[in-house]
């Protein structure tokens, strides 16, 4: 500070009513002893906290998650439900599924159900989808003032062509220039931290993640997830975990999360010797949602079919309560039972592997389980999981058919 404003301030006049010559015997009033570096005047005092007023305040909300189970955001799977049986397994942070930003504006009431959280989910955010800076931008704000999470992520990884070809999704990877203001205006507009979801690239062996994250470190992205294939190969390939291991060296210091292919203990360690900040479980979740707790104790667990029945009992019990426990709520319920069912079938028995563990990509043969329920449970046939939805949650309206969303083609 200049020493003529020190001085100046060390000499004022006492204020109106500040008087310290209120008659005899009264105590001399003097100034606080503070030191010359620190004081101002009171113009400079009151100019200072205006500019101040104006700036956004700093973010002193840290997402410290490193070495967490993270939960992917699961279109269509990954309701409030089914990541409540997540969260009783062991998954550290969940995330709502993918919502729309241009219908979350309009006010579309199924867009913003997909933003509710449960009391269970500790760490919790949101993941948000659209093309264009301003109304992302316009999103965020909204959020920010409307919810109650602990981050939002941006979905840079979507490759559906009605997202892809309006520059959602994926398609932000090759447009560098809208992507950085997305990240930009979000970033500025929010108090919580901003994380995005990456794959590799677009094209199969043209990878762009690496040049990608710089930037975003750069951009304000507080956390960087990076699924390890790219918009072309969908699930007909492995996931690259050596292409991850080299982007957490681009990504630096910001923290990487890994995704893709987790189905054990083994793969989730194999995964974190890449030097990654965390993994996301995505799919193997949906195959068996057990797995947070095999990779916390790390072992395999044989569960049983009983055991298994028993999570799906406790998926329509929360079913009916988030849905409704009318007509229209069962019926809902059934329909996100059937989704998860089309995965489940899936899974094998760890009594019945001759080799251990199961690999994500190996189509199951058809077998015959250890009882009744076991068989049933592997049956790839939708007349069979909706007879399993029936067990739990009665007979089918008539005329009642169920084809499942997701036709993955992971064994190809």
């Amino acid at each position: 500070m200049a020493e003529g404003a020190a001085e100046g301030a060390a000499e004022a006049p006492a204020e109106s009513g500040d008087s310290g010559d209120s008659g005899a015997g009264a105590p001399e009033r003097g100034v606080a002893p503070i030191k010359p570096q620190y004081l101002t005047t009171k113009e400079q005092f009151h100019e200072f906290l205006e500019a101040k007023g104006q700036e956004k305040p700093s973010q002193e909300i840290e997402l410290d998650i490193s070495g967490k189970l993270y939960l992917a955001p699961l279109t269509t799977c990954g309701n409030l439900p089914f990541r409540r049986i997540c969260k009783r397994f062991g998954a550290d942070v969940t995330c709502g599924e993918m919502a729309v930003c241009t219908n979350l504006l309009q006010g579309q009431t199924s867009e913003w159900a997909l933003l509710r959280r449960h009391p269970c989910e500790d760490v919790f955010g949101v993941q948000l989808e659209g093309a264009f800076p301003d109304t992302m931008t316009k999103c965020a704000e909204l959020l920010n003032r409307t919810i109650e999470v602990d981050f939002v992520d941006i979905n840079v990884g979507c490759p559906i062509d009605l997202v892809y070809k309006k520059g959602g999704g994926c398609a932000l990877m090759n447009r560098a220039a809208k992507f950085q203001q997305i990240v930009r205006g979000m970033n500025q507009v929010l108090d919580v931290p901003l994380t995005v979801k990456i794959r590799t690239g677009v094209q199969e062996r043209m990878n762009l993640a690496h040049r990608l994250l710089p930037e975003l470190r750069d951009w304000g992205a507080a956390l960087v997830t990076l699924h390890g294939r790219s918009r072309e190969q969908r699930y007909t390939k492995l996931a690259d975990w050596e292409y991850i291991a080299q982007c957490v060296t681009a990504a630096s210091p910001m923290p990487l999360f890994g995704n893709g292919d987790i189905l054990s203990y083994e793969d989730a360690n194999r995964a974190m010797q890449t030097g990654v900040a965390g993994v996301m479980v995505a799919r193997g979740a949906l195959l068996k949602p057990w797995l947070f707790t095999e990779i916390k104790e790390q072992r395999h667990w044989d569960i049983s079919s009983s055991e298994r029945l028993a999570i799906l009992q406790d998926f329509t019990h929360y079913g009916l309560e988030h849905w409704g426990s009318d007509t229209q709520g069962v019926e809902k319920t059934r329909r996100f039972l059937l989704e998860w069912l089309s995965f489940l079938c899936r899974y094998v028995p760890v009594g019945l592997l001759e080799r251990l563990p199961q690999r994500i990509n190996e189509r199951p043969p058809y077998y015959l389980g250890r009882d009744y329920l076991e068989t049933l449970m592997a049956s790839q046939r939708a007349a069979d999981w909706i007879r399993i939805s029936e067990m739990l949650l009665g007979p089918v309206p008539p005329d009642f058919v169920f084809l499942p969303k997701h036709k993955a083609n992971a064994y190809k």
